[in-house]
């Protein structure tokens, strides 16, 4: 466990913000006219179970242990997704994010219409909803909450309405992680001690990275901070006693090994549930203050509409996991999509114990030569320290292929040092685990299997949302994309992939690329089907075979069809397009000119002083300036 010296790093400062809960709950709230429980989420950005009521004494969270001491701690709690845009279409719809579509970083999808999210059916149950301010569904959120600003507060509903107000903070984001600027802990009087920090094994110990482990823990007390004003507003406002409030992290920290990754520590949340003593027959299944029942995102939903006394809509995809009818569930299911510029398809399912992970893209290391793992303080520092051979085992390990499968027992190797998974111990467990995450699978027509770039073109086509698209699809047909996208990574001969080249279903022809991609052996003898594929009618195929030819052939036929993609109007198919030919490193040198001269400025614009907007745009440059980088171009990407 981490023991903490703190350190006056500069005077003043303000004192750390109320300390109020010694009596707060005990102390009787003037009675409201309330039949139903407030809801209040305070959620924050970044952090893992560090606070210090999950016995890290490195943490300085005074308000949120005191809090947990009249609260339910939650010891099993688990965001679906390692990063923050599909955690939080996860947490708002009660849906898994792929089953929406809504699994890839930073996406515009369309959504069918007249599906309800959780502000929408609270709204229509008479409470006043209200978000501050972060949303990053990726779909429109427009209409849905009653307001949704940084001013939104639930002291702006009718007299007597109840509330389900969501507060998101930012500070323990990534970007103030890596910055290491003063200024965003500037209400703080002490400071983590760096030389106190106790580092895990996926990240160098240096004195930089100890700086910014120090800092992390600095934002988490800033955060703090946070929670012990809102609690003080319940206070002032007679509602303490009348508001069931909610304190989670949308994932794992913002640093290597956890956010992005999809393992446990990229996945497990802290989770504090705090519950005034006249709605404890709401939650009368968990009795202690501390429990171990496994919760994912996909389950808030429901259980806040269940807390309301509202009907959960058809179609929400979680459980209730509070009061007499609540469900314990068998598994916790998590995804690994597009992040950035960086395709990545992986899944993982944790059964209480034992967490299982499927990389249906190992050739991809978990370091991809991409901008945001080139840039940013602790990414800076490994790869300092990488170029010097400094690099431990656990982090080099980062920048090489990754496994197709991994099986960890998180009770005795909770820092996931060691691959189970070919144990003939636990075989019976693997292959339980393996049923499960395809059942799974298909059950949610889980549409990373059709691929970002198929669904976006299909639903288009069609007029529908990915979801719609995605239900057209029979479970035999899904179940005949996943056979494909399991070879990947396990072909000892490329010849097996030959009938699924000239296969009807796009998805299987996507994959048989994939798995081509992932042989590292000769592959003469199937180049002519590949080739054949650069004619195909799904543009996801024909860049992924373009870059086959172009990164193994160096194939002038192949650049000349990912200049073609990069070039047309479909910024999903753009991007699918630029993170290919990223993928070439220096041998993109023949499309530079047409990236710089007639790619590149459609993309440009003032975010980060260089891309258009925060979605597709962006990441279409991010993938254009590495491939810049990669062929010798200096570009200044700091700004």
């Amino acid at each position: 466990m981490n023991h903490t010296v703190h350190t006056n790093r500069r005077g003043g400062g303000l004192l750390p913000l109320l300390l109020l809960f010694l009596g707060l709950v005990a102390c009787g709230a003037p009675e409201a006219s309330l039949d139903r429980p407030n809801i209040l989420w305070i959620s924050h950005e970044d952090l893992s179970p560090i606070y210090g009521c999950y016995g890290d004494s490195y943490a300085r969270t005074p308000n949120i242990d005191r809090l947990a001491e009249t609260s339910i701690r939650f010891t099993q709690a688990f965001s679906n997704a390692p990063i923050c845009a599909p955690a939080r279409s996860t947490l708002i719809t009660g849906r898994y994010a792929v089953s929406l579509g809504t699994q890839h970083l930073r996406s515009e999808i369309p959504v069918p219409e007249g599906m309800k999210i959780l502000p929408e059916v609270l709204r229509e149950a008479g409470y006043y909803t209200s978000n501050n301010v972060k949303t990053d569904y990726n779909f429109d959120h427009q209409g849905r909450w009653d307001e949704s600003s940084r001013e939104a507060h639930w002291r702006n509903r009718s007299e007597g309405q109840p509330f389900f107000s969501v507060f998101n903070f930012m500070m323990t984001h990534e970007g103030p992680i890596n910055a290491l600027r003063d200024s965003d802990t500037e209400s703080l009087q002490v400071f983590s001690a760096p030389d106190q920090a106790v580092l895990p094994p996926h990240l160098p110990d240096s004195p930089k990275m100890r700086e910014i482990w120090a800092h992390m823990y600095d934002l988490l007390a800033v955060f703090d901070q946070e929670v012990g004003r809102l609690l003080a507003e319940l206070e002032a406002d007679g509602l303490l006693e009348e508001t069931i409030v909610f304190v989670f992290s949308d994932h794992g920290h913002g640093l290597p090994g956890h956010k992005r990754w999809l393992d446990n520590a990229g996945l497990q949340v802290p989770f504090i549930l705090h519950v005034p003593d006249k709605y404890k027959h709401l939650v009368s299944n968990l009795a202690a203050p501390v429990t171990d029942h496994k919760v994912g995102f996909v389950d808030f939903a429901p259980t806040v509409i269940g807390l309301a006394g509202a009907v959960v809509p058809e179609g929400m995809e979680g459980t209730n996991f509070l009061g007499e009818t609540a469900e314990e569930k068998e598994f916790i299911f998590g995804y690994r999509d597009r992040a950035d510029d960086c395709y990545e398809v992986s899944r993982s399912v944790f059964d209480g114990r034992y967490l299982y992970v499927r990389h249906f893209m190992p050739q991809l290391p978990y370091y991809q030569n991409a901008l945001i793992f080139n840039k940013g303080g602790s990414y800076e520092e490994i790869n300092r320290l990488r170029a010097l051979g400094q690099l431990s085992e656990p982090v080099r390990q980062f920048f090489l292929p990754k496994p197709v499968e991994l099986l960890y027992d998180l009770e005795n190797d909770p820092l996931e040092q060691t691959n189970l998974v070919a144990n003939l111990e636990v075989a019976e467990r693997v292959s339980r685990l393996r049923e499960a995450l395809d059942a799974w699978m298909i059950r949610h027509r889980d549409t990373g299997l059709i691929s970002e770039g198929i669904m976006m073109a299909q639903a288009k086509a069609a007029g529908k949302s990915v979801y719609e698209i995605a239900r057209e699809y029979s479970p035999e047909r899904f179940r005949s994309i996943l056979e494909v996208a399991q070879l990947v990574g396990k072909v000892e001969d490329p010849a097996i992939l030959e009938s699924f080249f000239v296969a009807t279903e796009p998805a299987q022809r996507f994959w048989a690329l994939v798995a081509l991609d992932a042989y590292s052996g000769e592959i003469d003898a199937v180049m002519p089907s590949v080739r054949r594929l650069l004619e195909d009618e799904m543009p996801a195929v024909r860049t992924k075979a373009a870059e086959i030819l172009a990164g193994r052939k160096n194939d002038p036929e192949a650049f000349a069809v990912l200049e073609e993609l990069l070039k047309q109007e479909d910024e999903v198919q753009v991007l699918q397009a630029a993170i290919s030919v990223r993928q070439l490193g220096e041998n993109a040198q023949p499309l530079l000119a047409a990236i710089q001269n007639e790619v590149f400025p459609k993309y440009s614009g003032e975010i980060w002083g260089r891309y258009k907007s925060w979605s597709y745009p962006m990441f279409i440059g991010m993938a254009l300036d590495q491939t810049q980088i990669n062929c010798g171009v200096a570009v200044d990407t700091r700004r």
